[in-house]
């Protein structure tokens, strides 16, 4: 109990010499004001592309069903799109959403990529970073407390006044862990409102009516983010007390800051890309029309895939022509040719996305020399924003797209005549009514198990940070010395 008495004043000492310091409230309002407009960018951010969503998603299903008695076949061919709106948590953290895509164009025979990213309409500063509260947290936090730290013990040291202390009964661990307490007391200035925004925030966007799922990741969020904090906290006053002088301390600090927030994040990033190449998006997509070629052309009579399939039918119906059959040829012959195309695009996506993987992997295991990059991963997997919900979308959004068509295909094979229509014949339709049977898109975000699953790294990351911090608190207790 007296050891906690001690660094409880230890704590208050160091509190109320730091706002002592006027550049102190100039740093606290900058940042202040940087909150609120990254708590305004994020709101408006998140409102305006979830009505730009919510608003087309709705049209592309209107103008879905107000099309006239039509050809199965052309309505797969019409198409559809697909939108993804934002999660609550997004707000705070924006992690890759500006320069993935939100929307899909869905069309038989062909898998398109999502569109339309903020990046691509945003001015050339969203090259630079946008402003969010996750960032701030992140970034802006540990370098205000590396701020606040470097002389925590460094100008105990430097005014003599280190050995006072020690002479008069206080032990290198209660100095250590009164540093820590007094710094992440300064911190949690900053961090408690912000929480208490963010969590009103986001209870007022879901008109207060919240999910378990949504409010495990959002306690995660906050609980995750509160350890980070911490993590600097130690490491500045470990750096301050192992420094000869402030200056030394403060040279340190930077120098660890920049490595984790700035230099090995881009590092690890561009070394997976180099070790695991990926193919370009053309030599993707031309490597799978190759493949869907030597497998069989649908569109082409004359293929020798689907003439074997047309003789084959010939035989077992006891026909001798199309026409005869007791179905639509050439639906039956789409359905297969969708089989195969999304057959063989599933395959080649399924490699390329293990090329991604091995790249990303890459970075996740340099988390374990980084909490910065444990950090922002499990951020951005909270807050569904991260690599693997974007693939994530684009999965739910092609096995719509494939449903949509082999639906249109198999109402073709089932209502459309074999008989060609003469040249003053009505066209081959089917009653407009059908478009209904296609059900409307939602995408559905990752559920809180399996953002854990894909994260399991960054978890233990963060964990190892803490278990490793506490063991350096101790190991320096025991070997510092005043001078």
């Amino acid at each position: 109990m007296k050891s906690l008495h001690t660094e409880i004043l230890i704590a208050k000492h160091l509190k109320n010499s730091v706002f002592k310091n006027s550049a102190v409230f100039i740093i606290t309002l900058f940042i202040g004001i940087i909150l609120l407009y990254a708590a305004f960018s994020g709101w408006e951010n998140y409102t305006n592309q979830n009505e730009t969503s919510e608003k087309y998603q709705h049209e592309s299903r209107e103008d879905w069903l107000k099309n006239p008695d039509k050809n199965p076949h052309r309505m797969a061919h019409y198409g559809n799109f697909a939108f993804r709106k934002s999660t609550p948590l997004s707000i705070f953290e924006f992690g890759m959403e500006p320069f993935f895509g939100n929307a899909i164009f869905l069309e038989a025979h062909k898998q398109n990529t999502a569109n339309f990213s903020e990046a691509g309409f945003s001015n050339s500063m969203l090259r630079f970073g946008e402003i969010s509260i996750a960032m701030v947290l992140q970034i802006l936090l540990p370098l205000l407390i590396f701020f606040l730290g470097f002389n925590a013990v460094a100008a105990e040291r430097e005014d003599g006044t280190l050995k006072l202390l020690l002479s008069q009964g206080i032990s290198w661990k209660q100095l250590l862990r009164g540093k820590i307490l007094g710094i992440a007391s300064v911190i949690m200035l900053f961090f408690i409102p912000t929480i208490i925004v963010l969590v009103f925030i986001w209870l007022l966007l879901q008109n207060f009516s919240i999910s378990a799922d949504e409010t495990i990741k959002m306690l995660l969020f906050i609980g995750f983010h509160f350890i980070y904090l911490i993590f600097f906290c130690v490491i500045a006053v470990l750096v301050s007390a192992s420094s000869k002088t402030s200056k030394k301390a403060l040279i340190s600090l930077i120098g660890i800051w920049l490595v984790f927030t700035i230099i090995l994040p881009r590092t690890t990033q561009a070394i997976g890309a180099y070790i695991y190449e990926a193919p370009s998006k053309i030599q993707f997509q031309s490597d799978i029309e190759k493949d869907i070629l030597k497998q069989g052309d649908s569109h082409n009579p004359n293929d020798l895939h689907y003439k074997a399939i047309k003789d084959s039918l010939l035989s077992v119906y006891k026909v001798d022509s199309v026409q005869k059959l007791p179905f639509n040829y050439s639906g039956f012959i789409m359905t297969e040719g969708e089989k195969i195309s999304s057959r063989i695009y599933n395959q080649h996506l399924e490699t390329l996305l293990k090329v991604y993987e091995k790249q990303n992997s890459f970075s996740k295991t340099v988390s374990f020399l980084n909490p910065y990059i444990a950090m922002k991963n499990l951020s951005m997997g909270l807050s569904n924003t991260d690599y693997d919900s974007y693939i994530d979308f684009q999965k739910q959004a092609e096995e719509y797209r494939y449903n949509m068509a082999q639906k249109m295909n198999g109402l073709q094979v089932k209502y459309i005549s074999n008989k060609k229509p003469g040249p003053n014949d009505k066209p081959l339709t089917i009653n407009k009514e059908h478009w209904a049977d296609v059900a409307e898109f939602h995408y559905e975000p990752k559920g809180i198990l399996d953002v854990l699953k894909s994260e399991i790294v960054s978890v233990l990351s963060i964990t190892l940070w803490t278990i490793m911090l506490f063991i350096l608190i101790r190991i320096a207790a025991k070997n510092l010395k005043a001078i």
